[in-house]
């Protein structure tokens, strides 16, 4: 398996389908929603399908093959 993209936050969390969109792992915010109610989404080894789920340094998602990893946040 090849290493997950890290993605540096400067916030205390993203929400899932923002990262998904800042990731360029999709194309749009309709997009992104369609992805996660459809559980193609999966944060920290589990699908979910809450579009709002906040998200934290260390979490990670998966989309697709592809493994993005939450780094950062406020202090």
């Amino acid at each position: 398996m090849t290493e997950p993209e890290v993605i540096e936050i400067r916030t205390e969390f993203i929400r899932l389908d923002a990262l998904l969109k800042f990731a360029a792992a999709v194309e749009s915010g309709g997009e992104a929603k369609l992805l996660i109610q459809d559980g193609q989404v999966k944060v920290n080894g589990e699908i979910c399908t809450l579009r709002g789920k906040k998200l934290y340094n260390g979490d990670t998602v998966s989309l697709g093959g592809n493994e993005y990893l939450v780094r950062g946040g406020a202090e």
